[in-house]
């Protein structure tokens, strides 16, 4: 959680804490009515305890089955294990939150996804799904964004992997997963900026700063040309004092609008 005061900060020179890998997905499509892309966002139950009540993009943690998916689809070494495997528990994660397929070769249709979901859900593995609905993942159509690994003291620390897909104008009709989700909704990245300063939805510091860096974006190809010009690299927060006051920041050269706030309102989420 994010929920931290400064003794929870490490210094930026101290050693990286041990950290669950984990992946989440920024899924854009074509607003509806016109104007910049919408973004599909979660809102996370208030009982769990990372980021609990915050909107946050779909996502979690990786486990071994996707690892093993990985080794299947070529990982050459460990690094490419891991990211292979990260992106796999992106498109895992998005299907069984949001009942949305994505990362495919197919373009499924919504009742093909709500099978695909009520299969995974039973076994919580995303091979067999495959399989049973005759799919292919397309990795390549994830785009790396960026890499967020904390180092303050916490019971649980994720090293997230955020990636990018593109849906278009495909098919929106989505279900909630209850067990960890209470809501789902679309939102440019301005309008979600403008409803977490109005209080309507909490975001944690992570989210606040990516959706600051998507809300540049005009349209999925702008987001595409920015990537390569910044490309997705480890961001590790750290604090500074400022005048007297606790900052929380992040480098100035990661292709962030905004590099950070005051410690206490990051802490507030």
């Amino acid at each position: 959680m994010w929920t931290m005061d400064i003794k929870d900060i490490f210094d930026p020179a101290g050693e990286v804490p041990p950290a669950i890998p984990a992946a989440t997905l920024v899924i854009f499509r074509n607003c509806p009515e016109g104007g910049p892309p919408q973004l599909l966002m979660v809102q996370r139950s208030k009982e769990m305890r990372f980021a609990g009540g915050a909107a946050v993009f779909p996502g979690g943690r990786v486990d071994d089955a996707d690892r093993e998916l990985a080794t299947v689809h070529g990982a050459t070494d460990d690094e490419h294990l891991e990211e292979l495997a990260a992106r796999i528990a992106a498109v895992r994660e998005t299907l069984e939150e949001t009942g949305l397929a994505v990362g495919l070769h197919q373009r499924p249709s919504l009742e093909d996804a709500l099978r695909a979901r009520a299969l995974l859900l039973d076994s919580g593995v995303l091979a067999p799904v495959l399989d049973e609905m005759g799919w292919s993942l397309d990795l390549e159509g994830l785009v790396p964004f960026a890499r967020w690994r904390p180092k303050h003291r916490e019971v649980r620390v994720f090293d997230t992997r955020f990636y990018l897909a593109n849906l278009g104008t495909g098919a929106v009709d989505l279900l909630v997963d209850a067990t960890e989700n209470t809501r789902l909704f679309w939102a440019s990245a301005s309008e979600a900026l403008r409803l977490a300063d109005e209080g309507e939805i909490k975001v944690i510091f992570p989210t606040r700063r990516n959706l600051e860096r998507l809300a540049l974006f005009s349209h999925f190809d702008e987001a595409l040309a920015h990537v390569e010009q910044f490309p997705s690299r480890m961001i590790s927060p750290y604090m500074e004092v400022r005048d007297g006051v606790p900052w929380l920041l992040i480098p100035d050269d990661a292709g962030y609008p905004v590099q950070g706030e005051i410690l206490e309102s990051a802490a507030r989420g």
